[in-house]
C-alpha cells in the first residue's frame, strides 16, 4: 500500500517536458495579454482620437459661425449706408439748380452711350419742362464730344415711374437700343465700383480678399 501511495519521481525526460509545456503556456498567456492589452490601448487611442476630432470640428463650427455673425453686421452695416444714400438721393430733385445741371449731365452722358442720330427722352412726368431747358446745352457738349449731330425728343406719353429720384431713360431704334441714367441706377452702379474701398474704409484692408467685385 505505500508503494500505490507514494509520488512516482519524474523522470528527467518527463520533467523536460512539463517544462517546456509551461514555458509555452507562459509564452502564449504572455503573448494573449500583451494582444488584449494592445486592443485596449488602441481601442482608448481612437477614443481619444474622436474625442479631440469632435473638439475641433466644435471649435471650427464656432469659428465659423463667429465669422458669418461678423460678416452679416457688416453687410448690414452696408446695407444701412446704402439706405441712406437712397434716401438722400431722394431729395436731390428738390434743389432745382443742382437737379438741373445733374440731368443736363444724363442726358449728356447717355447720348455719348448712344451715338444715334435720332434718340427718344423718357422722364418723370413733372420733369418735362426741366428736361426740355437742358436739351440745348446737352446737345451741344455732345456735338463738341462726340462731333455728331442728334436729333432729341422727349416723350410726353409714356412716362418714368414717379416714384423714383429721378433721372432719364434714353433709346433710339424703337427701343432696340436704350440706356437707363435714373439717379437709382447710377447709384448702384457708382456703389458697385466703391464697395471694396467702402468695405476697406469701414473694416480695413483684408489681405486674404482676391476678388473685388
Amino acid at each position: 500500500s505505500s508503494g500505490i501511495n507514494a509520488e512516482w519521481p519524474l523522470r528527467p525526460r518527463e520533467t523536460e517536458i512539463l517544462a517546456k509545456a509551461d514555458e509555452e503556456f507562459n509564452i502564449e498567456k504572455g503573448r494573449l495579454v500583451e494582444q488584449e492589452k494592445q486592443k485596449i490601448r488602441a481601442f482608448y487611442e481612437k477614443k481619444e482620437k474622436n474625442a479631440e476630432l469632435q473638439k475641433k470640428i466644435q471649435l471650427s463650427n464656432q469659428q465659423n459661425q463667429a465669422r458669418l455673425k461678423l460678416l452679416k453686421q457688416r453687410e448690414d452695416h452696408l446695407d444701412n449706408v446704402m439706405v441712406e444714400a437712397t434716401n438722400k438721393l431722394r431729395v436731390i430733385s428738390n434743389d432745382t439748380a443742382k437737379y438741373e445741371m445733374m440731368l443736363q449731365g444724363l442726358i449728356t452722358q447717355g447720348l455719348c452711350q448712344l451715338l444715334e442720330p435720332k434718340v427718344l427722352i423718357k422722364c418723370r412726368q413733372n420733369d418735362i419742362k426741366l428736361v426740355n431747358k437742358v436739351l440745348a446745352k446737352s446737345k451741344e457738349q455732345y456735338v463738341a464730344l462726340s462731333k455728331l449731330d442728334v436729333e432729341m425728343k422727349v416723350d410726353d406719353r409714356d412716362f418714368l415711374p414717379q416714384d423714383i429720384a429721378g433721372g432719364v431713360e434714353l433709346s433710339s431704334r424703337q427701343g432696340k437700343l436704350k440706356v437707363v441714367n435714373t439717379l437709382e441706377v447710377r447709384l448702384e452702379q457708382i456703389v458697385n465700383q466703391k464697395v471694396p474701398e467702402v468695405r476697406s474704409k469701414l473694416y480695413g484692408h483684408n489681405p486674404n480678399r482676391r476678388f473685388f467685385d
